[in-house]
C-alpha cells in the first residue's frame, strides 16, 4: 500500500510537472526550469521507492517484463533531468515525464508471470545494471534521433516563422546533433561493459533463451560502434546519424525488451 502510493504520488508529480510546461509552451509563455525539474526531481525518489517494493521481493529478484519497464522509465527522468541541469534541453520533459508516469502506471497495473530470481551467478547483478543502463541511455538516444529527424525534415520545409511549435522550442540542430553522440557514446560504453560482464559473470552466454539476446545484443554493438567511428573520423552526421541509432537500437529492443514480451506474455515462460 505505502508502494502504491508513493507511486501515485510520483505520477501526479511527473504529470504536473509536464502539463505546467505543455500549457505555458501553448500559451507561448516562458516555464520555470527550477520548479518543473523539481517537481520530477521529488517524483524520482518516490518512483525509486515503488521500484524497489516491486523488484526486491521476498521470493527474490523479480526482473519481470512491467517492472523492468518502470526501471527505465525512472532512468529516462534521472538522465533527463541530470543533462537538462547543464544543456538547454529542459522542453524534452514534456517527452521524459509522460514516459516516466506511463511506465510506473504499467508496472503497478499489470504483472507478467515471471519467476524471481533467487540464486544470481557472481557478477551477474553487474551485469543486469549495466544492461538496463545501457539499454536506458540508448533508448534516450533513439527517441532524440527520431526528434532530430523531426527538426531536421522541418528545416528544411518551413521557412523560420511557419516552424512547428515544438521545432521552435527545440534547441538548436547542433545542439541536438552533439546530445545525441553524448548519450550514443555512453550508452556504447555502457554496452560494451555489459558485454564483457556477461562473458564474465554468465556460465554460457549462448543457453536457451539467452543466445539471441547475446547474438542482437552484439550486432546492435557493431552498429553504434560502426557510427561512433564514422562520426570521428569521416564526420557522419545527419540522417545517417539517425538511421544508424534507430537501426542499432531496433537490435537492442527486440533483443532485450521484444524477447522478454514473447517469452512471458505470449509463451509465458521464464
Amino acid at each position: 500500500m505505502v508502494a502504491q502510493f508513493a507511486g501515485f504520488l510520483a505520477v501526479a508529480c511527473y504529470l504536473v510537472a509536464s502539463g505546467i510546461l505543455c500549457y505555458r509552451l501553448v500559451n507561448k509563455q516562458t516555464a520555470s526550469k527550477v520548479f518543473v525539474l523539481s517537481l520530477g526531481a521529488i517524483a524520482l525518489p518516490l518512483h525509486g521507492f515503488n521500484i524497489q517494493q516491486h523488484i526486491y521481493s521476498t521470493q527474490g529478484l523479480d526482473l519481470g517484463l512491467f517492472n523492468i519497464i518502470s526501471l527505465i522509465a525512472w532512468l529516462i527522468a534521472c538522465i533527463h533531468i541530470a543533462i537538462s541541469s547543464y544543456r538547454p534541453l529542459f522542453v524534452m520533459s514534456i517527452f521524459a515525464f509522460p514516459m516516466a508516469a506511463f511506465g510506473l502506471v504499467l508496472s503497478e497495473i499489470f504483472h507478467a508471470p515471471y519467476q524471481p530470481l533467487t540464486h544470481l551467478p557472481k557478477g551477474a547483478e553487474s551485469h543486469i545494471i549495466l544492461s538496463i543502463l545501457a539499454y536506458s541511455v540508448l533508448l534516450m538516444a533513439a527517441l532524440h534521433a527520431v526528434l532530430l529527424a523531426i527538426q531536421n525534415k522541418s528545416l528544411k520545409k518551413h521557412r523560420q516563422q511557419h516552424k512547428p511549435l515544438l521545432i521552435q522550442l527545440m534547441p538548436p540542430l547542433q545542439t541536438m546533433e552533439s546530445v545525441l553522440f553524448d548519450f550514443i557514446a555512453f550508452g556504447f560504453g555502457l554496452l560494451s561493459l555489459a558485454i564483457i560482464s556477461g562473458f564474465i559473470s554468465l556460465e554460457n552466454m549462448f543457453a536457451q533463451h539467452v543466445a539471441h539476446k547475446t547474438i542482437l545484443t552484439i550486432f546492435a554493438w557493431l552498429i553504434f560502434g560502426t557510427l561512433l567511428a564514422g562520426h570521428h573520423w569521416q564526420g557522419w552526421r545527419g540522417q545517417r546519424a539517425v538511421r544508424f541509432t534507430l537501426l542499432g537500437f531496433a537490435f537492442l529492443f527486440v533483443g532485450f525488451l521484444g524477447s522478454k514480451v514473447v517469452l512471458e506474455l505470449i509463451l509465458q515462460k521464464v
